[in-house]
């Protein structure tokens, strides 16, 4: 019983790498399972709602002082320290703070009623949003105009 050869630091550490790769996969896959369970129920109780978007703002949950004392002290520890997208609305003569993914964050435009889809705090889907390949297509739009018109407005002060 020697010393460990570099074989044998090799299949040591391969066999290391082999152990975390799959408790990485078991995890993912209990991930992935809890993830469609909470869409499934998202979309059995979303619900269409027209709303006043008064303002968006991104922080985190425990600096956000209009949330129900009963959904903070439900939500995860870590989840408690994450930023998220918090948007301002007011429903009918209601003024709540709802949670929004990014996507529909970014897509809400403030100071407008707009009609979205909820399910709880949380905003699904805001009707009428965009892809985000459709607002690419149209920031490139306004840039190709704007470079176009620098061109034009550079050719009539040649001409001058």
């Amino acid at each position: 019983m020697g010393a460990m050869t570099w074989g044998d630091w090799l299949i040591l550490i391969v066999v290391i790498i082999a152990v975390i790769a799959g408790i990485l996969i078991y995890l993912n896959k209990k991930a992935y399972k809890r993830m469609n369970e909470q869409n499934e129920m998202i979309e059995q109780h979303k619900m269409l709602q027209t709303a006043y978007i008064i303002d968006k703002t991104r922080d985190k949950m425990s600096n956000v002082k209009s949330l129900p004392k009963m959904v903070t002290d439900n939500v995860p520890k870590w989840s408690k320290f994450m930023k998220m997208y918090f948007v301002k609305v007011k429903i009918g003569p209601q003024i709540l703070t709802l949670i929004a993914d990014k996507r529909v964050y970014n897509a809400l435009p403030v100071k407008k009623s707009v009609k979205i889809e909820i399910a709880g705090l949380y905003i699904v889907n805001m009707i009428g949003m965009k892809t985000p390949e459709q607002i690419k297509e149209i920031e490139q739009a306004k840039k190709q105009k704007a470079k176009e018109e620098k061109k034009a407005a550079k050719a009539n002060k040649k001409k001058q």
